[in-house]
Parts: structure tokens; sequence; C-alpha cells
């Protein structure tokens, strides 16, 4: 296998082995069994545990926000935020991308794993507000339901017959955001 190739095959394991254990939790024992290598060729190849969560979390924030980018281009206002708001459902199928943003958020406690995490989150609201040219208010409005919706695809809520499951996994339209405006804040 090439160099390139078998990083890909650790970064795919590990990314699986990351979302359901967490940055502490999670095993490089295992990521190394699973890929028929050594646990320190894994060492060799990201330095260290944390640092292949980072790169782990990095990219799955960077997978959200290029998928919105690529959504909304050619859009702007209400029309952007509906493409990217149709695309940010979709991703939600993606069981391990989203649990490890929120495997990053929760590791925040970790000053350098906050750090990433903040700069992942400004990308993202960069993404989104200058994709829409929407104000800010609109713009967290707009991420506080995105928040909503992946605590409920982390909870697997497709699954869950309830008046409140049904509530939370209703789609999201952009008209709902219209009025979501500093001037109505006041």
């Amino acid at each position: 296998m090439s160099g390139a190739a078998r990083r890909a095959q650790v970064l795919d394991i590990a990314a699986r082995e990351f979302a359901e254990h967490g940055l502490h939790g999670a095993s490089t024992e295992a990521i190394a069994r699973e890929a028929g290598i050594t646990q320190a060729y894994v060492f060799r190849m990201f330095g260290t545990k944390k640092a292949l969560f980072l790169e782990l979390v990095r990219e799955a924030f960077e997978r959200l926000g290029n998928a919105m980018r690529v959504a909304g281009q050619g859009k702007t206002g209400l029309a952007a935020l509906s493409a990217m708001g149709a695309q940010y459902f979709d991703l939600l199928a993606d069981q391990t991308a989203l649990l490890l943003q929120l495997q990053g958020f929760a590791a925040c406690a970790d000053p350098e794993v906050r750090d990433v995490v903040r700069a992942c989150f400004a990308r993202l609201w960069d993404t989104t507000q200058g994709g829409t040219g929407l104000e800010p208010l609109t713009v967290k409005a707009f991420l506080a339901f995105g928040t909503l919706l992946n605590a409920g695809a982390a909870m697997d809520i497709e699954r869950v017959d309830a008046p409140w499951a049904d509530g939370v996994r209703t789609r999201v339209q952009s008209g709902l955001f219209a009025h979501i405006t500093s001037e109505a804040n006041r």
C-alpha cells in the first residue's frame, strides 16, 4: 500500500474511533490494529494522538464548510441560506463527520483543541455570512438551528416516534430567517 493510501486508511479508521470515543477515549492501539500496522507507525504519521484528532476535526468542519460554500455559490441572501441549509441537512447523514465535530466541542476544555474548534467555527460563520451577505443575527439563528439539528442527528431521532422528535427533525426553511434581523431584535 502506498504511503498516501495507508494515510487515508488510517484517517478513515481513526475518524470512526474518535467519533465514537472522543479524544481521550479513543485508542491509537485499536486504530493501528485495525489498519494492520504498529502503533508506532501511527505516531510516525501523525505525531501525537491529539494531532490526529485535530486533523480529523478540522477535516470534518472543512467538509461541511466547503459543501455549504458550493451550495450557496451564485446565490445571495435567503436563497443562499436556503441552499446552504439544505446541504447542511443532507450532510447530517454522515454520522462520523457529525460526531467528530461534536467530539471537538466536547474536548474544548483542552486549550489547543478549543483554539482549533474556534477557528473551524469561525470559518463556518464566515462561510455562512460571507456567502449570504446576511447580518450576524440571522447567521446566528441559522447556526443555532444547525446545532439543534446536530444534536438530533447525534441522538438518531430519525428512529424516534415522538412529537418532540418530529419537531426537532423538521426541515427549517429559509423564510423562517427573513424576520430575524437586528432591526426586529430591537
